[in-house]
């Protein structure tokens, strides 16, 4: 019997490049406390972008794993999330996640209010209370064909997708962190235009006109601690959406500060609404782009929906979903 299927045993998917090469650094330290902590767990690496879809899908559908480890950020976490949504053997809520964040933004985890100390963490995959949370789908385009992302956070459009795009190749390049995604926050002030788009909820209009920015989700944080849906709910069966209409510059980076308490909601040029499903079209398609948990993905016509207490993960005992 592969080791994978004894119970109580931990696939522990690491991406050594999560936090700008903060996680090749830290590695060593990750996996003494692993090993000395009461978990069997089995690593793999991942080795180049989507492979950790791929190694999840593998894990579940080939090996019957029932507990995973993301060691990395949250893109790390969005393609563990993927992997467990293309695999056909368990429900999705079978599976159980453990995070131990050492990326850029680790919002997700920041949701839940998970400690930055390793030990702690662990502790946590060791001792924590589970929780499931709701999952968003969007189709999207790229390159011509529909394709479709599954998310747990947060996916931006319009303003927020560029600055997730210019912090990406920032990555690609070494450079992460806070400082950096404020720095193309304020260079992609100077290059972004204002997009004119319609935002159907259940197939009524709610929006038709030039917006800024536009973010929906479950959870409440991202861009590295930005309270952008501040209302969320991560199991309540509901999308949350916030739509910053077309602004001036001056006004965008007079509220930056704003964003990372959600009192920016507070402005004339927000709206905030919930629903199951939307429908994003924009005129020209390819002027609206996405990503979603920090991945840059395609453009619209974009189609969310939402897929009710879907994920499972440890959180800590003093976690409460308001």
């Amino acid at each position: 019997m592969n080791i994978l299927t004894k119970k109580n045993n931990w696939l522990v998917i690491v991406n050594l490049h999560a936090g700008s090469g903060r996680c090749k650094s830290d590695w060593h330290e990750i996996k003494k406390l692993l090993d000395t902590s009461s978990l069997k767990t089995t690593i793999s690496f991942t080795d180049e972008p989507n492979s950790a879809i791929k190694i999840t899908h593998n894990a579940i559908e080939n090996d019957g794993i029932k507990n995973i480890i993301i060691v990395g950020g949250d893109g790390t976490m969005n393609e563990v999330v993927n992997g467990i949504f293309k695999q056909k053997r368990y429900k999705t809520d079978e599976i159980n996640l453990g995070l131990i964040t050492v990326g850029t933004g680790n919002d997700w985890g920041r949701h839940y209010g998970l400690p930055t100390d390793y030990a702690e963490m662990i502790k946590i995959i060791e001792t924590g209370k589970k929780f499931t949370q709701d999952v968003g789908s969007v189709s999207y385009s790229n390159t011509e064909k529909k394709q479709i992302r599954y998310f747990v956070n947060i996916a931006g459009m319009g303003f927020d997708a560029l600055v997730a795009k210019k912090t990406n190749v920032s990555k690609k390049n070494g450079h992460g962190g806070l400082l950096v995604y404020l720095i193309n926050l304020i260079h992609g002030l100077f290059q972004y235009v204002s997009t004119h788009i319609s935002i159907a909820a259940s197939g009524n209009e709610v929006c038709n006109e030039e917006v800024f920015s536009m973010s929906i989700g479950i959870c409440k944080y991202n861009g590295g601690g930005m309270m952008q849906l501040p209302k969320a709910i991560s199991d309540d069966g509901l999308l949350d959406v916030t739509v910053i209409k077309k602004t001036s510059k001056f006004t965008v980076i007079k509220n930056i500060k704003n964003l990372y308490d959600g009192s920016f909601i507070k402005m004339k040029e927000v709206e905030t609404f919930t629903g199951s499903d939307f429908e994003i079209n924009a005129n020209p398609p390819e002027s609206l782009y996405l990503e979603t948990d920090g991945e840059s993905l395609g453009h619209s016509p974009l189609f969310f929906k939402i897929v009710p207490k879907a994920i499972t993960l440890f959180v800590g005992k003093n976690f409460i979903n308001t």
